[in-house]
């Protein structure tokens, strides 16, 4: 493979434009966890393009990717299918001023692949979904509180969730308020939250499953609680839709939800979310009802015929290629590589791989076992410099085992070099500048 870099590796092109993104855009992206606060200093790439598992940066060097488009490229950057499917929508039109055969198709389609579901709609991103999802959970039990599992990291970019979070600049206090929080696997803790909030709580959003399975019979339990204290169970399945299976975590774990929301993979990185779920709870943000109407989702760009083409191409992509199982595989090679070579090296109990197979991240800890930024900085320096872009370790299905096999060399180079860090007692030799740091801060 053409990839590989020496430590005299630089970027001049991506520098020189990522000064030019941070003069015109808040934060240099339109996405903070893209941000090149998250990359070792001057060694954060800016892609020219992508094919397959691969993305080329304005350098011209060559990166296996993971992570992509933060988990929404599944399939590959322009997957064929996909891409042919956008292309004949684009000479039909994009949006009309009613509603495009498409989008029946696509709801259609998506019913049909998440059969928990009976109703449908689509947005343009993840937050604009959950958000309808925590309205309409408070429009249809009068109930203002919203609980939210506390060790999820995201849910929305609206003030009901980021106020919670140390970005809490500019939303007020009494929002803020009405958010809780309950833990992830202890019924008997969100018992207990419901119960202090006795009638209060509109709905428990969380990811059904994260970095560790769900506890036996802990999704069930959640729902029969749920229900049993009037709230709407929202799965956020954002991250778990199609990685954990094509109908997601509730077709998986067999538990259905009131409400879902999902979106990243459901595009293959075209900008397409969807909430669903039962029809006497979505139906109130339609028309065919007595009661008070929700303005549950309604957005210019919501429907737009290329990107409903798009899902459509990936569902039956999934479907016919079995993707959510090639992705595990995938996944547990590369799992299976990384901590064979991070062992070998002597940093077993520092570099981390946790996750489904599916939806690999990585941990680097320092000395006393404790996560660090500064090695988490040297780990993604030497990745970099081995032609490895990895936030995660997040797969896709166009991965091949060259691919993997590349990626474990890196991963094994990286070990030595963090070994001896180790072994000295600090990091900075190896850091190249200032740590990347957290999204969620308080200070930029």
């Amino acid at each position: 493979m053409d990839t590989g870099h020496t430590e005299g590796f630089g970027l001049p092109r991506s520098r020189a434009t990522n000064e030019r993104l941070h003069a015109l855009i808040p934060g240099g992206a339109h996405t903070y966890a893209k941000g090149d606060d998250q990359y070792p200093e001057d060694l954060a790439p800016v892609i020219s393009h992508g094919r397959g598992a691969h993305v080329w940066d304005l350098d011209g060097n060559r990166y296996v990717e993971y992570g992509s488009g933060l988990r929404s490229v599944s399939l590959g950057h322009a997957h064929p299918r996909v891409v042919e499917a956008v292309r004949r929508e684009l000479d039909r039109g994009g949006n009309f001023v009613r509603p495009s055969v498409v989008e029946v198709e696509a709801a259609e389609r998506f019913l049909a692949t998440v059969p928990t579901a009976e109703m449908v709609k689509f947005a343009k991103n993840g937050s604009d979904a959950t958000t309808a999802a925590v309205r309409l959970a408070r429009a249809v039990t009068g109930r203002s509180r919203v609980a939210v599992c506390a060790d999820h990291p995201f849910f929305s970019v609206d003030d009901w969730f980021i106020g919670t979070t140390p970005m809490s600049a500019g939303i007020p206090a009494a929002t803020t308020e009405l958010t809780v929080a309950f833990p992830y696997g202890d019924l008997a803790a969100t018992e207990e939250l419901l119960t202090r909030y006795r009638d209060e709580v509109a709905c428990l959003i969380l990811e059904p499953a994260g970095h560790a399975e769900p506890p036996p019979g802990y999704l069930a339990g959640l729902r029969e609680l749920a229900h049993r204290h009037g709230c709407v169970l929202v799965f956020d399945e954002m991250i778990t839709g199609f990685r954990w299976s094509e109908a997601g975590a509730q077709g998986l774990y067999g538990v259905t939800p009131d409400l879902s929301t999902f979106g990243k993979a459901l595009g293959n990185g075209f900008a397409v979310a969807a909430l669903a779920g039962r029809r006497e709870l979505m139906e109130r943000g339609g028309l065919r009802h007595s009661g008070d109407r929700v303005f549950l989702l309604s957005t210019t760009h919501g429907a737009e015929t290329h990107a409903l083409a798009a899902a459509m191409a990936v569902q039956d992509t999934y479907a016919e290629e079995g993707v959510t199982a090639r992705l595990h595989a995938l996944g547990e090679r590369l799992a299976a590589g990384v901590r064979e070579a991070a062992a070998a090296a002597g940093v077993g109990d520092h570099v981390l791989v946790r996750g489904r197979a599916s939806n690999l991240v990585f941990a680097t800890l320092d000395e006393q076992g404790q996560p660090s930024q500064p090695y988490r900085t040297l780990f993604l320096r030497q990745l970099l410099l081995g032609g490895v872009l990895a936030p995660s370790f997040v797969v896709s299905s166009a991965l091949d085992d060259a691919d993997i096999e590349h990626t474990v060399e890196v991963v094994a180079g990286a070990c030595a070099v963090y070994r001896k860090a180790l072994e000295a007692g600090d990091p900075t030799p190896w850091v190249g500048g200032r740590p990347v740091k957290p999204v969620f801060r308080r200070l930029a």
